[in-house]
């Protein structure tokens, strides 16, 4: 299991440590929903050095990125960033990832901590074109600094002016005294914020520099439980649950960042997909009744009938009440339709709505 520069200093503030993705990372620390409420009220900080880098440079980096994933890259200026996903060659998803521009070929990809050593293979495989590629995740440390507080919180550690880095933009300035840090606004939280991607050898002293700096705020550490129920809040899909190598980002309702303008990695499938209409399609739900669905429960029909599963799954902090994402036949996708969870012995009635469940 591989440690982050940080796993120490988790460790000493008393957070509770679980293996994720090949990783040793902080879970919690006060409790998932306390460290919830700060993101959404205060500012709190994620260590996320587990998501991978890879750099891709020369003259035909942007031919290579838009043959492999699913948006298009082509409309990216320097320092704006991009969702995005790689998809596979059967109908489903490699990964999601997040593209950066820094300049013209010069990207930054962010790719998920479990498909690191994938994405590297199934990008190389495509690499036809002499791109110059670099694999810099285990040299690169990323924090995220989400709140509504966070901007305010930080802004005495840069020149750089944090209130105008739009939203899935970045820029690359000194930060905590640091030359060369990638500052940018890609949260998934939904409670805006920033995220610096700094080299090993300087983590340390930016952590420190980030909690004098936010210690009038209320700064806080956040584990990755508290994450998770943020980004589901906003109905974010997580890679392993929502998506995955068997789900097409059409059945995700990712047909935004599938753009048929160009030709990509099995694009000629997806496309007579869009035509043809899929078959089943991830929802958000929100339980009629107090009861908490879990990832892996049955989704039922009104007759019992086993209809899908739950992908993600939690009591919400925000709402009071039991949210859920999962994959249903279209004719229980539309907005309004109930739809049952198998949760042990009893189906419980849900209401299919629409994202976000949180409303900031």
């Amino acid at each position: 299991m591989k440690n982050t520069a940080l796993t120490d200093v988790h460790i000493a503030l008393g957070a509770k440590m679980v293996p994720f993705a090949g990783y040793n990372m902080p879970v919690q620390y006060e409790g998932v929903n306390a460290e919830h409420e700060t993101v959404r009220k205060g500012v709190g900080v994620f260590d996320v050095s587990h998501m991978g880098e890879f750099f891709l440079r020369g003259k035909h980096a942007l031919d290579l990125i838009q043959r492999v994933t699913s948006n298009d890259a082509s409309v990216l200026t320097d320092g704006r960033a991009q969702y995005s996903c790689m998809p596979n060659d059967k109908g489903g998803i490699v990964d999601d990832l997040l593209v950066y521009k820094i300049a013209d070929e010069h990207y930054m990809l962010v790719v998920n901590a479990s498909n690191i050593e994938k994405d590297w293979a199934w990008i190389s495989k495509h690499n036809t074109f002499g791109v110059e590629m670099e694999n810099a995740s285990d040299a690169y440390s990323l924090l995220a600094i989400q709140g509504p507080k966070a901007l305010e919180a930080l802004q005495p550690l840069t020149s750089v002016n944090l209130s105008e880095i739009a939203y899935y933009h970045f820029t690359i300035g000194e930060f905590a005294g640091i030359k060369d840090v990638i500052i940018s606004a890609t949260g998934y939280t939904g409670a805006g914020g920033v995220e610096i991607y700094v080299k090993n050898k300087d983590i340390r002293h930016v952590w420190e520099k980030v909690f004098e700096a936010g210690k009038a705020f209320g700064i806080k550490p956040i584990g990755l439980g508290a994450r998770d129920t943020l980004r589901l809040e906003m109905g974010f899909c997580l890679y392993g649950n929502d998506i995955d190598d068997t789900t097409s980002p059409l059945e995700a309702g990712l047909g935004w960042i599938t753009k048929f303008t160009k030709d990509f990695v099995n694009s000629t499938t997806l496309k007579l997909q869009k035509e043809q209409g899929v078959s089943r399609k991830l929802v958000a739900f929100e339980m009629q009744e107090k009861a908490i669905p879990r990832h892996g429960y049955d989704i039922v029909d009104e007759k019992g009938v086993v209809i899908g599963k739950v992908t993600s799954g939690t009591m919400s902090p925000s709402l009071g009440k039991g949210i859920g994402l999962g994959y249903v036949p279209v004719a229980y996708a539309k907005v309004g339709s109930t739809i049952w969870v198998q949760i042990r012995k009893n189906q419980v009635p849900a209401t299919v709505v629409k994202l976000p469940f949180y409303k900031s």
